[in-house]
């Protein structure tokens, strides 16, 4: 068997099943908007909504396509292999090689992120983003993720050379271990692009911290981020384990709601943890980390694999390439419809939960503002909510918030 026409193969299909979501995704904008999100955008805001819309989309496709291109030369060419020969021949170093070529590859789709951060954005008023800002956190985003992939593919080869056939539950514990870690490490990371304030005293950080208090929590901190330096869109979340928590603001989104919409919101956040949302989160993971040791288990015990990519034997560089683009891309949207299943239901619950709060109208309310706000797609097509929506549809999350009210 040619394995390279398998992977060529795949890859097609891959980007094929994309470029119809896409298509999907440009066709929504023609679905009729529901009754009870009518009054998000008003006629003009709409229209504006729609070109919006419809020019993300385009880009997008533009933009998946050269990263469909840049793979499929680099795949063909064997250049890979090529690039590796130029290092000395250890594992590690042709590892590192391996790594380094596949993270030299993303920077030609940089003037993509360009084009679609200071035109599109800037073009419908959402971009705040500087260039010495833009530049900067490309350089940073290189650097982290040349660094976690340098790290996953060691891993996989120490885990490989220690435990042999027992890759696949190593890898399934020591990658779900890794995956804990970087979430513990999220706050460092985003300390990196971002900077941080005290929520100053008043009425809003005694609610959060008296909701919170309320229902087990302890609130470590309440912090506001600077998201405008970069855009108008808003957003706010929990970080930390267990019942102690550190609580971030977006100041879009301290500016643009009010004291009961975001208490709603944090009302809504607690439902996530009361429900133990985020410990099912990782049991899922862990399954799919099961999976992922699987392929890299039956990839690495084939020598057979690599050689008509251009190597001599195995490289675990490649094999975690070939592991996380080609091979579990395949199923990928298999686990996509599983566990965007799972959150949407999680969705639900957690809505209910800042009903039960007594902040379902103020729900409601924040979350019409932040599609508004997000520019949201009102009236996405059902098979793209079944296979990628981690959240129902506003129109949904309404009916059933109003239905819980009742």
């Amino acid at each position: 068997m040619n394995y390279k026409i398998v992977a060529v193969a795949i890859l097609c299909a891959v980007y094929l099943y994309g470029l119809a979501l896409d298509i999907l995704r440009a066709r929504s904008a023609r679905n009729p908007i529901p009754k009870n999100v009518a009054d998000v955008y008003d006629r003009d805001t709409y229209l504006k909504w729609k070109a919006y819309h419809g020019e993300k989309v385009r880009f997008g496709m533009l933009s998946a396509a050269a990263g469909f291109v840049i793979d499929l030369v680099l795949i063909l060419t064997n250049a890979y292999a090529a690039f590796a020969r130029l290092f000395p021949r250890n594992d590690w170093w042709q590892l590192f090689a391996v790594m380094l070529l596949s993270a030299l590859a993303t920077l030609p789709l940089i003037p993509f992120a360009w084009y679609d951060t200071m035109h599109i954005e800037e073009k419908y008023g959402f971009n705040r983003t500087q260039a010495k800002t833009f530049a900067g956190d490309k350089v940073k985003e290189f650097l982290l993720q040349f660094g976690l992939m340098i790290g996953l593919a060691s891993m996989v080869m120490g885990l490989h050379k220690s435990f042999g056939d027992w890759l696949i539950l190593a890898f399934a514990v020591f990658a779900t271990l890794f995956l804990l870690f970087i979430t513990f490490l999220y706050p460092f990371f985003s300390r990196i692009f971002n900077k941080f304030t005290p929520l100053e005293d008043g009425e809003l950080k005694e609610g959060i911290t008296a909701l919170l208090e309320k229902n087990g929590y302890k609130v470590r901190a309440i912090q506001v981020m600077d998201a405008s330096r970069r855009s108008t869109k808003s957003n706010a979340y929990f970080t930390g384990f267990g019942k102690m928590k550190t609580i971030v603001l977006y100041d879009t989104l301290v500016a643009a709601m009010t004291t009961d919409e975001i208490l709603a919101v944090f009302a809504h956040e607690m439902g996530h943890g009361l429900h133990r949302d985020t410990l099912k989160n990782h049991i899922l993971t862990f399954l799919q980390m099961l999976v992922l040791g699987l392929l890299a288990w039956a990839t690495l015990r084939h020598p057979e694999i690599f050689r008509p990519f251009g190597f001599e034997g195995v490289n675990y560089g490649f094999a975690v390439l070939l592991m996380m683009s080609v091979e579990f891309a395949l199923i990928a949207p298999l686990f996509g419809l599983v566990m965007s299943w799972f959150s949407r239901r999680a969705e639900y619950r957690a809505d209910q939960q800042a009903v039960k709060e007594g902040y379902g109208p103020a729900l409601v309310s924040a979350l019409k503002k932040l599609a508004k706000e997000n520019f949201s797609d009102l009236s996405p097509s059902p098979v793209l909510v079944a296979l990628e929506y981690s959240h129902p549809t506003l129109s949904q999350r309404i009916d059933a918030i109003e239905a819980a009210e009742k």
